[in-house]
């Protein structure tokens, strides 16, 4: 029989609807890969025993005929998700020790739908990183082993604190991506925005959505910025995904930016033929320095989508050049201003300091690592006096001129587009 931490969410979810195994049971082996994984540093707070609670009551409902999507189903939570009395730290040493009264409206609607949570998953401090390489708390470490490694010598490596030499499961969402890859969990909550879904899962052999901004609501997520974040799942395949979305998705009043608009099954799409959908192909993608090995890649997703019937097209998306460098000023600018409430005084770290002033330079000079503070320096930068008009409002024309250019590409008939995760 297939371990049952090996099962995927929808196998899972099948095996106790079919009363083949019980959410307790389904839990336990979860607890114990999680156990005999430490070492690739994907979780950073193991909640066993609220675990084991949480589907011993699922059992309960199954037996009452009262079972929802996700009953009895392990999964794991990004540490930006605020979790009611456990550790909720976005991987930052200035939130030592929070633990909020309050849970994210996403968490929320998985425990609503009967999800387990089997503890908080490491990520890049602040979602700031593309490697998971800037936790407070350690890298994370890749399931997949570097040409040559044996385990042993992995198991080693994973030990020390640094991991020099596994690969990275990309970031910032990497102890998400990582703990679904090595099936500690049966899916986990992830944020994207900046690639933070897309990239970890296109690293790890996972399957990863970014769902569009609005579709799932940000309130209790620890802010980056506020206009690109989006909660998502990472799952091990596009099934899994499509269960977990529906779940987490859906109207909050108390986030303004939350698209008022009915949750669609999104399981009941799959399969769907793609003969006749036109699939764009950009070719400012095809960027100096691609490895070999993507632009295969690419090539071989090309064949596929044309072998199922659809019809390749060739598109443009001229200010795709500008894209980076837009990105690199509208976040660090939102995220300077919505890291500017850490300060010491109401949660979190306190470093004392002659006065208030000296107190604060102290707790944000110890509390935040090297690539926040760095943001935090590029973002006020770019608001202060003098360099607002010049950097922040042209980088926000040329982010419309962007989107532009991709509704033009829809508008022309174009029904997806497919290009590298990470080119």
């Amino acid at each position: 029989m297939t371990q049952l931490n090996e099962f995927t969410l929808a196998q899972a979810r099948d095996a106790i609807a079919s009363k083949q195994v019980s959410a307790v049971e389904l839990t336990q082996a979860h607890i114990a890969a999680i156990e005999n994984a430490r070492a690739l540093g994907a979780f950073i707070v193991e909640t066993p025993d609220q675990a084991l609670a949480m589907a011993a009551a699922a059992d309960a409902r199954i037996a009452k005929g009262e079972a929802g999507p996700l009953e009895g189903l392990p999964i794991g939570v990004k540490d930006l998700y605020a979790t009611k009395g456990v550790h909720t730290q976005a991987c930052s040493h200035i939130l030592d020790g929070f633990k909020p009264a309050y849970e994210s409206s996403v968490t929320a609607n998985l425990w609503r739908d009967g999800a387990v949570m089997l503890g908080k998953l490491n990520m890049d401090e602040f979602a700031m990183g593309s490697s998971n390489e800037t936790s407070f708390y350690g890298p994370v470490a890749s399931p997949w082993l570097p040409a040559g490694w044996s385990e042993d010598k992995a198991r080693a490596v994973a030990a020390t604190k640094d991991k020099k030499g596994l690969l990275v499961p990309g970031g910032s969402s990497g102890g998400s991506a990582s703990a679904v890859a090595a099936h500690l969990c049966l899916g986990a909550t992830a944020s994207d925005t900046g690639g933070s879904i897309r990239q970890p899962a296109a690293f790890t052999g996972t399957v990863g959505i970014k769902p569009t901004y609005g579709r799932c609501s940000r309130w209790g997520m620890v802010a980056f910025a506020s206009s690109l974040d989006q909660a998502g799942p990472i799952a091990r395949n596009v099934r899994d995904c499509a269960i977990m979305l529906r779940s987490m998705a859906g109207y909050d009043p108390r986030d303004t930016t939350s698209v008022d608009a009915p949750v669609p099954d999104y399981e009941k799409a799959i399969g769907a033929s793609i003969k006749g959908r036109k699939i764009g192909i950009p070719k400012e993608y095809r960027v100096d320095g691609m490895p070999e090995e993507i632009d295969s890649l690419w090539s071989r997703g090309v064949e596929w989508l044309r072998a199922a019937g659809a019809e390749i097209v060739e598109i443009s998306l001229p200010h795709t050049k500008y894209a980076l460098p837009a990105y690199y000023i509208v976040a660090p600018a939102e995220a300077s201003s919505n890291l500017a409430r850490y300060d010491g005084v109401r949660y979190g770290l306190r470093v004392p300091g002659r006065d208030i002033q000296d107190m604060y330079e102290n707790t944000r000079a110890e509390g935040f690592g090297p690539e926040v503070r760095r943001r935090i320096m590029i973002g006020a930068y770019v608001l202060s006096a003098g360099y607002y008009d010049a950097y922040y409002v042209r980088a926000q024309k040329i982010r419309t001129l962007i989107r532009r250019d991709f509704e033009a590409a829809f508008a022309a008939g174009v029904d997806a587009i497919l290009t590298p995760a990470t080119p």
